[in-house]
């Protein structure tokens, strides 16, 4: 609901102390449109993919971490290349909902960890830390209202369909084990209709649209400076309270000040 980017309130961190919200940018595109490439880009011209996980100021997470468990029947469907992982049904959106709001309350939260070779979750899991910052990307971030309005910044990565495709064949032989004629038929059947059905029209929603990816240094590098801002406090001076337009005041994180963030 569009409501609820107001209640985005001063959060209280695990120890009872007021947090300073961090600032969420969604990164939306079709498959393998560079979005894990974007991100990946932004965290190395900061500096961030060279500090330890505690204590990162800036995260990122993907979409394809909170794939639904699949029914035995579904699997034996995903295994063939005869289910739609493009749809947004194939999402666990109430995980990723409660995800980002205790994200945004300053938690530590656990991310599943998805086999796609196997279509199942493992028993494992990747612990996302309290950062400034959350870069979270997936084709459909944007789709659901209630998880779109909790962005403060949203990214659309436009990368021409014939490099999409070219791109997502040869990952998904090569990481995935699939067969080619499988990938075609999988992008033609679902992959295809599903971004132009749900993932385009999300396209307006975005504030900044990044054409081909990560080899756009220019927007890339307006955007890092833009985090670099919201880092070292130039950020409160226009923000001053202001979420999305409302006026929700930030607090500075209070605990653990001998964190960088």
């Amino acid at each position: 609901m569009a409501g609820d980017s107001e209640t985005r309130l001063n959060g209280q961190a695990e120890n009872g102390n007021t947090v300073r919200q961090p600032f969420l940018i969604g990164v939306s595109g079709g498959t393998a449109s560079g979005k894990s490439s974007v991100c990946e880009k932004i965290m190395e011209l900061l500096g961030q993919n060279k500090i330890d996980h505690h204590q990162r100021q800036v995260a990122t997470l993907s979409q394809d971490s909170f794939y639904r468990e699949l029914t035995p029947e579904q699997k034996a469907k995903a295994l063939k290349g005869q289910f739609n992982f493009d749809h947004p049904d194939a999402f666990d959106n109430e995980l990723i909902l409660k995800t980002l709001r205790d994200i945004i309350q300053g938690k530590t939260v656990h991310i599943p960890v998805y086999d796609f070779v196997t279509h199942s979750r493992k028993d494992e899991f990747v612990t996302l830390y309290p950062a400034d910052v959350v870069l979270f990307e997936g084709i459909l971030m944007f789709y659901m209202q209630e998880i779109r309005d909790l962005f403060q910044m949203k990214l659309f990565v436009d990368t021409d369909p014939d490099t999409r495709l070219s791109r997502r064949v040869l990952r998904d032989i090569s990481e995935r084990g699939r067969e080619l004629e499988q990938v075609l038929s999988q992008y033609i059947t679902f992959v295809k209709p599903a971004f132009e059905e749900f993932c385009l029209p999300t396209k307006k929603y975005a504030d900044v649209i990044i054409p081909r990816g990560a080899d756009n240094l220019v927007a890339i590098n307006l955007i890092v400076q833009h985090i670099q801002d919201i880092l070292n406090g130039g950020f409160s001076k226009r923000q001053n309270g202001y979420v999305n337009g409302h006026g929700t005041p930030r607090q500075r994180r209070t605990s653990e000040s001998s964190r960088p963030h």
